[in-house]
Parts: C-alpha cells; structure tokens; sequence
C-alpha cells in the first residue's frame, strides 16, 4: 500500500515531468505492487495540483475502450483522465511538438452534455438523452512515462496519457444518428491511414461514457452539464512529428484538422 506522502510525491514527480517535459521512469518499475486505485489517487492528486495553480477542469477522457488495448495492458476495462482547459487548441492553431514530450493522434467522438450525468445505473439511452451534441474530436495523447512503457497504473497515474485535445466546428444532435456506424477516415499528411467506424468504441461511443459515470459514482463524482466528454479511440494512436497535418473526417458529425510544429 502506497501512504499518502508516496502519493502525493509521485504526483509531483509526473507534473514536474509535464513542465519540464523529461520524462520519469515507470512507476510500476518503482513500485511494483501500485494497485489501479492508488494509481487513480496519484491522478486526482495530479488534478489537484493543476487546479491549485489556476487551471479548471473541462471534461473528461475514456482511454482502453478497445478490447486490443485491453488484452495489451492486460486489463478488461477501460480508464479515464480529466480535460483541463489549458489542454484545450484550436483548430487554427498549429500544436508545438516542443511543448510535449512524446506525442501520439488519436480520433474520438467527443460528447456534450447539457444534464448532468450520475451513477450507478446510467445506461446508453440514458447518455443520449443528457447529451446537447456530438463533435469530431483528435485527441493528442502523450505520456510523462519514459519510451510508452506503460502498464495499466503508469498511464491512470498519468491522468490517461492526455496531452491537448482538438475539437472541430461542428456540434451534431444525436437523435436520429446511429453512432456504432459513424464512419471514419483519418488522414496523415494527406494519406489515408486508417477507417473505422463508432462501434470500435465499446461497440458504442454512448456506452463508453455510460461506463464512466458508473465508473465515477463509486468515487462519489459524477458527469456535469456542458463537459465535454471523449468516449475513446475509434483507430490505435498515430504518431506524429513537426510539420505533420492529421484530418479526422467523421460521417454525419464533421471533420477536425491539427497541425504541428
């Protein structure tokens, strides 16, 4: 069991890493027997210390929610992260690589919530009906572990591996779309790399954000009105280098572009 002091050490630890963009060691590495709780508690510390210094949090993230995934960090759900404002580009922006550390794309449907959204119970029908629209969404991961070597706890430590989030223009109502079948083509510097479709993600993007606000009513937090919510990967992640350009067109819900410099 990791005490208090070894928590909130290691959660200065990972935003020191995120500041000076070095890179720590995994934490597994260090403390071989970290259980996923502890590993969420060095991640709230991580938010708490955020918040401390000005920054709000504006959402949150579903990582893992594809079985491969899973089966690669040996784990049968998926793990989530917070959005902090300061996490959020626009589109017209170009990203400076500079200012991560190892930085992967990877392609979301991203959830607007006009209810709140509470736990235990909360079921897919449920999400729809407290969700304002849909957004095409690249999602920036970036790890503060050395080289990705990551298991399960190493990356919920690290508040889901989230670097900056991307949203497009477009804020698409739900009714009538049938998200499992949202087409996807993700595009690198003009080639097409990868398609999927929305039910890569736990088989529906609305059954992923299901899974968190059940995941979050055991923490006593719940899903608030007007957070912006990403329900996960619909392709693996991509890497990406200066002078790259990575398109996310999405059928019915629109397309989202990020340069980087």
């Amino acid at each position: 069991m990791l005490d208090g002091m070894i928590i909130e050490e290691l959660a200065r630890e990972l935003v020191k890493a995120e500041n000076e963009r070095r890179p720590i060691q995994p934490i597994t590495e260090k403390y071989p027997g970290i259980t996923i709780d502890e590993a969420y508690r060095i991640q709230l510390e991580v938010v708490r210390i955020k918040e401390d210094r000005g920054e709000k949090i504006v959402g949150k993230k579903i990582g893992l929610t594809s079985k491969q995934m899973q089966e690669l960090l040996g784990v049968y759900e998926p793990d989530y992260g917070h959005i902090m404002d300061v996490m959020m580009c626009f589109e017209d922006d170009s990203i400076d690589t500079s200012s991560l550390i190892q930085p992967k794309v990877e392609a979301e449907i991203a959830f607007v919530l006009k209810r709140d959204l509470e736990g235990p119970g909360v079921t897919a029908a449920d999400v729809l009906r407290a969700t304002k629209g849909v957004m095409p969404a690249i999602e920036v991961i970036d790890s503060r572990i050395e080289d990705w070597r990551i298991k399960i706890q190493d990356t919920v430590a690290d508040n889901a591996s989230i670097g900056r989030v991307v949203l497009g223009a477009k804020l698409t109502p739900v009714e009538g779309i049938d998200l499992r079948l949202i087409g996807l083509v993700f595009r690198k510097n003009g080639e097409i790399i990868a398609t999927s479709a929305g039910a890569a993600v736990l088989g529906n993007p609305a059954q992923s954000v299901a899974w968190l606000a059940n995941k979050l009513a055991e923490y006593g937090v719940k899903l608030r009105a007007g957070e912006i919510i990403l329900s996960g990967s619909l392709i693996s992640a991509v890497n990406v280098r200066p002078e790259d350009s990575i398109v996310a067109e999405f059928d019915k819900v629109g397309s989202v572009t990020v340069h980087f410099r």
